[in-house]
């Protein structure tokens, strides 16, 4: 199992969850009568949503032509647990709640357009360097 191989495994289960979260918050936004304009954000997590449905897409077609096929998807109190079977030898991969949290995070704030996690630490660090400095 190769490097880039692993990494279409992660990606296959982030996307995944990802998807499931965008249009599960789409569902909730159209129904909850909360928003004066639920269309707006509709809209924008629908677009997050489509984009993560043509990157799973990819990765699905990557994962067959490397002859990896994902057999199941374990959720427990640690994290994800992802079996497989790579040119038929069963595999592995487990991802800690933390780590696969924020990598969610980050992909679903750049799937969504959003400011990356890093410029908002980036900002908040210089913010804290000012004060010190002040």
């Amino acid at each position: 199992m190769t490097q880039e191989e692993l990494s279409l495994v992660r990606s296959y289960l982030l996307l995944t969850f990802i998807h499931k979260v965008f249009e599960r918050d789409c569902r909730v936004i159209g129904k909850s009568g909360l928003f004066k304009t639920p269309q707006l954000y509709m809209e924008l997590v629908s677009t997050g949503a489509k984009k993560t449905s043509l990157m799973l897409k990819e990765v699905k077609r990557e994962l067959e032509l490397h002859d990896l096929r994902i057999v199941t998807i374990l959720q427990d109190v640690q994290g994800v647990v992802a079996r497989y079977h790579c040119r038929e030898c069963p595999g592995e991969l487990n991802i800690l709640w933390p780590g696969f949290r924020r990598e969610m995070m980050l992909r679903m704030r750049a799937y969504l357009g959003l400011a990356t996690e890093f410029s908002v630490l980036n900002r908040e660090e210089h913010a804290e360097q000012l004060a010190m400095i002040l």
